[in-house]
Order: structure tokens, then C-alpha cells, then sequence
């Protein structure tokens, strides 16, 4: 071990390696294992929370915006914090959802857009527009 140092606000640590036989460098991070989340699903399916996928789904809304990996992955921390601190073992699905939109919003248009598109499924070019009058009215009382 090369490094060792807190990351994610303290939950995990973040260890820089290298390996003996190759000095090939790699990074891991050690977390606390806590209770599993489960998402209830708008179906009424139930999964477990995956940070990696949510944090897939975040990516491809950033796709091509200059919004950092660090960036997309703070908000992943944030949404699991929150998700924790509600001290519950489900949680519904749209609660994420708006989780996320709360941090996108400030952080790129275009991200909250695409996320926001997925994630409320628009059926046509007025809800889509509709969205875009709401976001409009959320800059002009942030300025």
C-alpha cells in the first residue's frame, strides 16, 4: 500500500496500491457494509439499491456535458446519504429520482433535462416544454 486516506465524507477509505510483481498502480476503496436498501420500483417490484447503477444512469445524463466524474459521483454519495438518513429498509423509486434531479439542477441543465426525461418518462413535446418553464422559473428565484 502506497497511500491511505478518508473519501466519501469519511465513510470509506480510499487505499492507493501497487502491485509486487508488476508496480502496476491501482486504487480500491474500503466501505462500511451496511443494511441493503431496497428500491421499490414503480411496478411494485422491489431490488436492491445499486450505486453502480445509479450512478450509470447519472453518467449517461452527463454524457458530453462538462460536469466532472468526481462530480457524478458526489451526487451518487449525496443520494445514498440521504437514502440512509430516512432510516427506512425500502424506498420508492421516485424518491431517488427526485434526489437526483434536487442535486442536477444546480449542477448542469442539460444533465437535469436528460435525467429528468428518463426519469418522469415524457410522453410528448409539451410536458417536455412544460419541464423546461419549470426550470426556467427555478433560475429566475435562484437569481
Amino acid at each position: 500500500m502506497i497511500d491511505s486516506r478518508p473519501a466519501e465524507d469519511g465513510r470509506a477509505i480510499r487505499r492507493r496500491r501497487e502491485c509486487d510483481n508488476c508496480s502496476f498502480r491501482f486504487t480500491t476503496f474500503e466501505r462500511v457494509e451496511q443494511s441493503a436498501i431496497l428500491v421499490v420500483k414503480k411496478n411494485g417490484n422491489r431490488e436492491e439499491f445499486s450505486r453502480e447503477k445509479l450512478l450509470r444512469g447519472i453518467r449517461r445524463a452527463c454524457e458530453k456535458r462538462p460536469v466532472s466524474a468526481e462530480d457524478q459521483e458526489n451526487i451518487v454519495n449525496k443520494v445514498e446519504r440521504k437514502l440512509r438518513d430516512l432510516g427506512v429498509s425500502e424506498v420508492p423509486s421516485t424518491k431517488i429520482g427526485e434526489y437526483v434531479m434536487e442535486e442536477l439542477v444546480d449542477l448542469d441543465d442539460v444533465a437535469y433535462i436528460r435525467f429528468a426525461s428518463v426519469y418522469r418518462q415524457f410522453k410528448d413535446i409539451d410536458v417536455f416544454m412544460q419541464e423546461m418553464k419549470e426550470l426556467e422559473k427555478k433560475r429566475k428565484k435562484s437569481e
